[in-house]
């Protein structure tokens, strides 16, 4: 085993300037995310050098078999936590053969949306809180549970410390680890409410590289979860009963809610959201109605409400935002498996380029 850690380590820059660019993509479920490397001849920085690929979209989903090559576009580079030097991870994006984005590429739409020089020129932020659930490779249940059974109720599990409260740091400190050398602006970590569940937090990141830096950090996530032998759960609501579910809270603002008289922009763009409640909602992940339920820090699918602190609402504006009149606010309402890229772009298109 020493020997393949030392093989798996080897340090290609010592004798050769090819590197590895591992290509990522997103499968046919919305959620699988795929990869396969090839060799470059040197470093690369600007994904507009790399060449396109292509893959087996009949064997993802994507495809029937009788016309299944579908061609992925690099879109965005990142170091690479795994094989370091000067390899890479390419974010990319699908394309039929006569280019255009296949039924599961959100990105092309939110790269629509966010080059809009109406968009662009109001500078959206978004910072996202991605919760997640570690369960045990052959039960599929919770780390730190016992098997079949069940912990003590919640309340001593968020951000605890303790061989009895907090299952999994290893893995989730590795992750923080690893996106920071991969350049993804992760801004934190803590430990969940319910146990085995934790949460990283990207951002503030504007427009359309929120979308690209959540996935490369869940792809990481992923990979680390797959060394460590443990399995990576993005699902709303791992666990019936009375335990928190997962969500993905999507923090937002704009130049002008950022500036001075920014709260009546921000009371604007909520009533926005409100209108739209049922769009978003269909485009806030899958299963979210097992998690909207109005219980465990949630408002329930049916209403759109906002309010000040308030973690029981769709939206929730800070205290600091209400004391200064300007800032951001929280959208509580996308579910821990949504598409970064179409909650994004919609939040953006709604509050922005939407006319009621």
């Amino acid at each position: 085993m020493s020997l393949l850690t030392d093989l798996v380590n080897l340090n290609l820059s010592d004798v050769t300037e090819k590197v590895i660019a591992e290509y990522i993509w997103i499968g046919g479920s919305g959620m699988d995310l795929r990869s396969k490397a090839r060799t470059l001849n040197g470093p690369v920085s600007d994904p507009k050098e790399l060449p396109k690929w292509n893959y087996d979209g009949s064997s993802t989903g994507q495809a029937p078999g009788e016309d299944s090559e579908v061609i992925i576009y690099p879109q965005a580079i990142f170091k690479d936590p795994f094989r370091r030097g000067n390899n890479i991870l390419v974010m990319c994006d699908a394309y039929t053969p006569q280019g255009e984005p296949i039924p599961t590429n959100k990105r092309a739409k939110a790269a629509e949306v966010f080059s809009n020089p109406n968009v662009a020129c109001v500078e959206p932020w978004f910072g996202i809180e991605q919760e997640y659930t570690l369960l045990q490779r052959d039960v599929k249940w919770p780390v730190g549970w016992p098997l079949g059974g069940f912990p003590g109720p919640q309340g001593p599990y968020y951000c605890g410390t303790g061989a009895d409260k907090a299952f999994g740091r290893d893995i989730v400190d590795s992750h923080y680890k690893a996106c920071l050398y991969a350049g993804i602006n992760i801004s934190g970590i803590n430990g969940e409410v319910m146990p085995g569940q934790w949460e990283f937090q990207v951002g503030p990141s504007v427009g359309i590289s929120a979308g690209d830096e959540v996935w490369v950090a869940r792809y990481i996530l992923e990979r680390i979860t797959e060394i460590a032998g443990v399995v990576l759960s993005f699902d709303p609501k791992p666990i019936p009963g009375d335990w928190n579910g997962a969500g993905a809270h999507t923090n937002y603002s704009t130049k002008s809610m950022r500036g001075d008289g920014g709260y009546d922009v921000i009371l604007k763009a909520i009533e926005k959201l409100g209108l739209r409640h049922k769009e978003h909602i269909s485009a806030y992940g899958e299963g979210n109605e097992r998690r909207l339920t109005g219980r465990h820090e949630t408002a329930s699918i049916e209403t759109f409400l906002w309010g000040v602190a308030n973690r029981g609402a769709s939206i929730r504006v800070g205290r600091d935002t209400e004391k200064n009149k300007k800032g951001y606010f929280e959208d509580r309402r996308p579910a821990s498996n949504m598409d970064p890229y179409g909650v994004t772009s919609m939040v953006a298109e709604t509050t922005i380029l939407w006319k009621p």
